[in-house]
């Protein structure tokens, strides 16, 4: 908006309704399994920004199914049917995360993974597939930005650790060493619009913030801003591992309530090495952070 763009934006509750007006949007009524509110909110539109998803640790696969992949068939045959020039959606750069084990500094190139026990990484592996294979040259030009973990002020992951922290819950796995990669949520919007402006077609881009840290040193931090500690206690990968599968074992066979404290899937995102080289993005896209780590964490310091 504060580029000239009109932005309609598609929501399901009423208070979200409210809080994209009062951000200057045109809300859209909708869901992603509602064709005429999909047309409607891009009709005459230019390009579609599709960041919706079903983004959980534990929930059955037929849910992750449904938003993820359905919903994004959904979006582009919207965007088809109603002439869309540009769809850029907002992937996950874990679509390539399968059996637990280090993966530095790796690229675009390397091949999805679909593990069974991960069904939101999966379900964003075969919504990327979708999204990837609609690119026509003659017609929808589409593009998937793929960022690690999206930080910034209002996560609701940051949300669940403290309370997970503050409820004796959290240790930190493999003793919180493993390198990551991060993606300020300014950062991942700037690399949308570039690839809007500028993506040829048919293809995906890493985005980060340009600097790796570990996992202490991330959820640390971002625990730091609302002034909650971790502490130090931690637990071996292996004897996580172990643990996770119990629970989830536990949560199907007695239909528990609510998530388990420990999954898999949560456990393979962070407990791992897991960084990744954004060189494509800047050598195609112009790509750049434009905020940095210490920016970031200083606004989200910063009272509102």
């Amino acid at each position: 908006m504060k580029q000239g763009w009109t932005v309609r934006a598609l929501h399901r509750s009423l208070a979200d309704g409210a809080r994209l007006r009062a951000l200057g949007a045109q809300p859209v009524h909708g869901d992603l399994d509602d064709e005429v509110s999909l047309r409607a909110g891009m009709r005459n539109a230019q390009v579609v920004f599709h960041a919706a998803a079903l983004f959980k640790l534990w929930a059955p696969k037929e849910a992750f199914e449904r938003a993820n992949v359905e919903g994004t068939r959904n979006v582009i045959a919207a965007a088809k049917a109603e002439g869309i020039a540009r769809l850029v959606q907002v992937g996950a750069a874990g679509v390539v995360m399968g059996k637990g084990r280090p993966m530095i500094d790796i690229t675009e190139d390397t091949p999805l993974a679909f593990p069974a026990w991960a069904p939101y990484l999966a379900s964003k592996a075969r919504s990327e597939q979708l999204v990837l294979a609609a690119d026509d040259p003659l017609g929808l030009r589409t593009t998937v930005i793929l960022p690690p973990l999206i930080w910034g002020a209002t996560m609701p992951m940051l949300d669940d650790m403290v309370a997970n922290v503050k409820a004796g819950r959290f240790a930190w796995p493999g003793g919180g060493k493993a390198r990551m990669s991060t993606a300020h949520v300014d950062n991942v919007c700037h690399a949308a619009i570039l690839a809007a402006d500028r993506a040829e077609g048919g293809r995906a881009y890493f985005v980060t913030d340009g600097e790796d840290r570990t996992l202490r040193e991330v959820i640390g931090s971002l625990l730091a801003t609302r002034g909650v500690d971790a502490g130090t206690r931690s637990v071996s990968l292996r004897i996580a591992w172990a643990m996770a599968t119990m629970m989830e074992s536990a949560w199907r066979l007695f239909g528990l309530k609510g998530e388990p404290p420990l999954t898999r899937q949560m456990l393979r995102m962070i407990g791992y090495d897991f960084t990744i080289s954004d060189q494509r993005a800047r050598e195609e896209l112009g790509y750049a952070p434009i905020i940095r780590w210490d920016e970031g964490l200083r606004a989200m310091r910063t009272p509102a």
